[in-house]
């Protein structure tokens, strides 16, 4: 009889034991609620409770988390619609608070992130969306941070992943920059041919042989220019004698060579 109520007593005293010992993760909290009412939370390790009376309600991380939101519309300054989404760091520091405060945590961070990024694009025009990125995450963090810290929350930063315009618009900045290159190569070689006129003509000023330069030079250009036109497959090759060209145009500079000496 007495072995047996030891025994009975043995069994209790081990259920009770195992029924209050709760062993927290490293990095987690837990909330006890004691008869349905807050209690306390735990920590990592090992931690006691009282069986029957206390219930662990929650255990949650409390390290850094992500939240990605869905691609969203939003338009901009001068009315371009754009597909946008963002990316949230944030992490618990206070689990009663985000756990009694809020219903769903993760729901109303996105609802607030997609609200808050389309009242930033809405601030800008289009040109100046995609130089601003980080002025429009700078912004959507210190909405976060204020709005969530009721809720035992901190929103470390926040990165916009996407600003994709419409396809024709996508096209036409292609285009634009397309041109702006062409223009500025356009402008470089000008440039560029300026320059080497002007060291030529001052190298011709200070040779005694100009005219057998000009032939090497002339002739240079005939044979090139013959190689270009031979390499198109629907174009007629026609070849010039560069005697002819060389002899003209050396006698052009001859003649304004003389004029200038008589008119000196």
């Amino acid at each position: 009889m007495v072995s047996s109520i030891l025994a009975i007593l043995s069994f209790l005293v081990v259920g009770y034991t195992v029924g209050s010992v709760r062993i927290i993760k490293e990095g987690n909290g837990a909330l006890v609620e004691r008869l349905g009412r807050y209690k306390g939370t735990l920590t990592p390790g090992l931690n006691f409770i009282v069986p029957l009376l206390d219930a662990v309600v929650l255990e949650d991380s409390l390290r850094e988390q992500t939240l990605d939101t869905p691609p969203q519309q939003a338009i901009t300054k001068d009315n371009v619609n754009l597909e946008v989404d963002a990316i949230i760091y944030w992490r618990i520091y206070d689990l009663e608070r985000t756990y009694y405060a809020i219903e769903d945590v993760e729901f109303a961070m996105q609802e607030l992130v997609i609200t808050a990024l389309r009242s930033e694009v809405g601030k800008m025009d289009f040109q100046s969306l995609f130089s601003s990125r980080e002025t429009i995450n700078s912004a959507l963090l210190d909405v976060l941070d204020e709005a969530t810290a009721p809720w035992g929350l901190k929103v470390n930063r926040v990165e916009i992943q996407k600003l994709e315009p419409p396809r024709d618009i996508l096209e036409a900045m292609q285009k634009e920059r397309a041109a702006d290159f062409t223009k500025r190569a356009t402008i470089l070689e000008a440039e560029a041919t300026v320059e080497s006129m002007r060291l030529l003509s001052h190298a011709l000023d200070n040779t005694d042989n100009r005219r057998e330069v000009l032939n090497y030079m002339l002739a240079q250009r005939y044979v090139e220019a013959n190689l270009k036109i031979g390499e198109s497959d629907n174009s007629k090759v026609l070849f010039m004698d560069p005697r002819s060209l060389t002899e003209g145009l050396v006698d052009l500079i001859n003649e304004g060579d003389s004029s200038n000496s008589s008119g000196s």
